[in-house]
């Protein structure tokens, strides 16, 4: 990250962190804080890094 105020430098991370939200986590009520981290991990290590298309990729997928 560079200095303050510079809102590019964060445009990646929020995006994934506000499509996590939308497609996992207020869709589901988790009864452990154990079932919501692994529900999270299992959405960023099997579903969006492998599978799904970036734009900043040129719309194709990491793998």
């Amino acid at each position: 990250m560079s200095r303050r105020g510079n809102y590019h430098d964060n445009a990646v991370a929020e995006s994934c962190f506000q499509l996590l939200k939308r497609e996992r986590i207020k869709r589901r009520i988790y009864a452990t804080h154990a079932d919501a981290r692994a529900d999270v991990f299992d959405y960023i290590e099997m579903f969006y890094n492998p599978k799904r298309r970036h734009g900043s990729y040129g719309d194709v997928s990491p793998v």
